[in-house]
């Protein structure tokens, strides 16, 4: 075997890090972007939804007809671990597949050249990553698995039960990354707000920012991913509190109709939800962040146009618009009353049309204001532009802005904080003068 690895991570962020998990395990290769010249294929899938699935199976059946002979070429992740016995006897085009318990024995797999599904869903806890994409940002994975009985999600079906991290593991693995330079941290998990409850430990988040918080040079967090009910006013008020937390929230309630949220096994109502938002909102300098299911069985119009004039009204910053995906294993796949796919697609595109007047109207109230900024690179817009992000923004979600002015000569240099002041806005991205005096 050959030392050239061309590796692709789908899905999620918190694939992301599974990938980084393996990239570690792998650095006597060398990562190539050519996938004809690669001796080893790697593709971290993801099997959330229809859409997600087909972009893993396309992805892994395009490597497989670039790639060069005697290369090896294999199948990791959600989507494989989901549907390992079919995958394997519709696809022989891959030589290795493995699911979600054997990232940090991905060189062994290679070694023996042969499939692995190991029982136990991988928790970090120790090994060294390959952070991607920012020299000074990283995920942390908070847990794996998910105790919540939503009615259209698949993920505890193969990701299995909560499975939360010591604090001791996580504090350990932001150190070494501080030691590396990195000061911006984004928190992640299947459900945030759960950290800690499968160790009988009510409200895990309030002693995690405890925790960070002592660790010298990070400077910047947020936790992504927040679940209604698990969520308490004592984790938001300490967030609030927090010198490093943002008051960034990203909790998806899916809906906001009482009814669909009781068919959705949501665990909380449009009442409790409300009492939590309007709080965040109510905070200084708070960003909000939510997700919504449209066309989920039994959604009536009634609850859809309450759904959108919620969407539209509320003040959310970014809204992602997910049109209902009828899975296996799913409390809602044996539902009745199912919306016609047409029906279903039009409510996306009418919500997405609602999500998009947010954003517009979130970045327009940044105009005129000084912010702190990231610079991460030269635009793709300009060669005289560089493109940056705000400190409070989940990269690559929640916008760009690009830098067009500076008030000193000094150089900006990338991955450096800044401040700046917000002068206008092109399209939906933002442009800033840098301060740099």
């Amino acid at each position: 075997m050959g030392n050239k690895l061309h590796i692709v991570s789908l899905g999620c962020t918190k694939n992301l890090v599974d990938t980084e998990v393996m990239m570690g395990k792998l650095q006597n290769f060398e990562l190539t972007n050519e996938q004809s010249d690669a001796d080893v294929i790697i593709v971290n899938t993801c099997g959330f939804i229809d859409a997600a699935k087909q972009e893993s199976i396309n992805t892994v059946l395009n490597l497989h007809d670039a790639r060069k002979e005697d290369s090896v070429l294999v199948m990791a992740g959600c989507l494989s671990e989901r549907y390992k016995e079919e995958l394997a006897k519709d696809m022989p085009e891959v030589d290795i597949f493995t699911g979600v318990g054997d990232y940090d024995k991905i060189d062994e797999l290679l070694t023996e050249k042969k499939s692995r599904f190991s029982e136990a869903v991988y928790l970090i806890d120790g090994a060294e990553r390959i952070v991607t994409g920012s020299t000074y940002h990283a995920y942390i994975k908070l847990s794996e698995g998910c105790n919540q009985a939503c009615s259209f999600c698949a993920i505890p079906s193969f990701k299995g039960k909560l499975n939360s991290r010591s604090l001791d593991s996580i504090a350990k693995e932001v150190e070494g990354l501080v030691a590396k330079g990195y000061f911006d941290f984004s928190f992640i998990s299947q459900d945030s707000s759960s950290y800690l409850r499968d160790k009988n430990v009510k409200d895990g988040l309030s002693l995690l920012i405890q925790r960070i918080e002592l660790i010298e040079g990070v400077k910047s967090a947020r936790i992504l991913y927040l679940y209604p009910s698990t969520t308490s006013m004592t984790l938001l008020k300490n967030i609030a509190k927090s010198k490093i937390f943002h008051n960034y929230f990203d909790m998806p309630i899916q809906h906001i109709n009482d009814d669909m949220l009781r068919i959705m096994k949501r665990g909380f109502g449009k009442k409790e939800t409300l009492e939590l938002l309007e709080y965040m909102k109510s905070l200084p300098n708070s960003f909000l962040r939510t997700s919504f299911i449209v066309g989920h069985p039994g959604e009536t119009q009634e609850m859809f146009d309450e759904m959108c004039e919620f969407a539209s009204t509320f003040g959310f910053d970014r809204i992602n618009v997910f049109a209902y995906s009828d899975e296996e294993t799913t409390s809602a796949h044996e539902m009745s009353q199912k919306i016609p796919a047409k029906i279903i697609n039009k409510r996306a595109d009418i919500l997405g049309k609602i999500a998009l007047e947010a954003m517009e109207k979130s970045l327009k109230c940044e105009i005129g204001k000084d912010v702190e900024v990231i610079i991460d690179s030269e635009s793709d817009e300009h060669e005289y532009l560089l493109s940056a992000k705000k400190l409070l923004w989940a990269p690559e979600i929640d916008g760009e802005i690009y830098i067009n002015d500076r008030t000193a000569d000094e150089e900006l240099m990338f991955g450096k904080l800044y401040r700046a002041k917000i002068t206008d806005i092109v399209g939906n991205t933002l442009t800033a003068t840098v301060d740099n005096a």
